[in-house]
């Protein structure tokens, strides 16, 4: 697969066109996936010539992270694995306190992580999401020493605002921010992205397919399981909002079917026909879904196919949150 850089600032960091995103290998869009299945589609990845993995301490939490390390060891030389912090977890327990990390307690974080992880250094550590209560500054300071230390390579946020990377970008080069972003969610570029292009900073769209929605394996009739999939609480997935949205994966069919791909390659053609510095991390925990994604690094659109998904998704009014309220109140500080 074709290669990217993420970032330019501290040297970039050179990864897959298309990443992987690891979250749901441990629950979160309905079950719990087996731990020897999930192993075996990392190894297919790497195969596949994925070289860019997304995690995070808070998957699982804890468990993704362990997945994770377990199933690369074999692939270091192979594998640029990027985690995240923000989030305090209950070490015994192994749950969400509800609250967010302080400064101070970030060199405690990545211990956790690199011990899961398996490995000296983190190649990309992000900040989850933006604490409110302190300023991003010192958690940038935090991560400095870190890199100063040996312990994590490049620096990453999350669901970040414009004016605050600018703020963590002074006291630390950014290597990329990931937000989510797609065909149903183009937030970023009102001025985020152009932020990143100033500053020579990658992006990384997470939920480059919408949850699923653009794969087109998501009907009207579609139900989600309110205790294990997420989705069951997005507002735009309720069942009124979906059969509305979904004239929107009708257009990205039709383009799919004139050049012989399926509606998530071309999703994902699209966000990498954006910026050469944009690596998209769908998610997936199926081997025929990984080969397609993957797939879809080789897919080229035309211009008027990019114009026509552009200004449509653009004209399309999405019907429903992305979020329900209290996780959308942790986004975009």
């Amino acid at each position: 697969m074709d290669q990217r850089t993420l970032g330019t600032a501290d040297g970039g960091l050179a990864v897959s066109a298309i990443g992987l995103g690891c979250m749901t290998m441990t629950g979160g869009y309905g079950g719990t996936p087996d731990r020897r299945e999930m192993a075996a589609l990392l190894h297919a990845a790497v195969e596949e010539g994925v070289t860019f993995f997304d995690t995070a301490e808070i998957y699982g939490p804890h468990a993704n992270e362990e997945l994770v390390g377990e199933a690369l060891a074999p692939f270091r030389d192979r594998a640029v694995v990027a985690t995240k912090f923000a989030f305090a977890v209950d070490p015994g327990t192994r749950t969400d306190t509800g609250r967010m990390l302080r400064p101070d307690e970030v060199p405690a974080a990545v211990e956790g992580s690199l011990r899961r992880l398996g490995v000296e250094a983190i190649d990309l550590y992000y900040q989850h999401r933006i604490n409110p209560d302190h300023p991003v500054e010192d958690f940038a300071g935090e991560v400095r020493e870190l890199i100063q230390a040996g312990k994590v390579r490049h620096y990453g946020m999350s669901e970040a605002a414009a004016g605050t990377i600018r703020r963590a970008h002074a006291v630390q080069p950014v290597t990329a921010v990931q937000s989510e972003y797609s065909l149903w969610w183009r937030r970023p570029e009102e001025d985020v992205l152009d932020t990143c292009a100033e500053l020579g900073i990658g992006f990384v769209p997470y939920s480059p397919l919408g949850k699923g929605f653009l794969t087109g394996a998501v009907a009207a009739s579609t139900t989600f399981d309110q205790a294990t999939d997420l989705r069951a609480r997005i507002p735009r997935f309720s069942p009124d909002a979906l059969s509305h949205n979904l004239a929107m994966v009708d257009l990205v069919k039709s383009v799919a079917k004139d050049r012989h791909a399926t509606p998530g390659q071309v999703a994902l053609a699209w966000l990498l026909a954006r910026a050469p510095w944009i690596v998209p991390i769908p998610g997936t925990t199926k081997h025929q879904r990984l080969r397609e994604n993957t797939a879809a690094a080789a897919v080229t659109l035309t211009d008027d196919e990019l114009a026509l998904l552009t200004e449509a998704s653009r004209a399309f009014e999405i019907h429903g949150a992305r979020y329900p309220d209290d996780l959308e109140a942790r986004t975009n500080l």
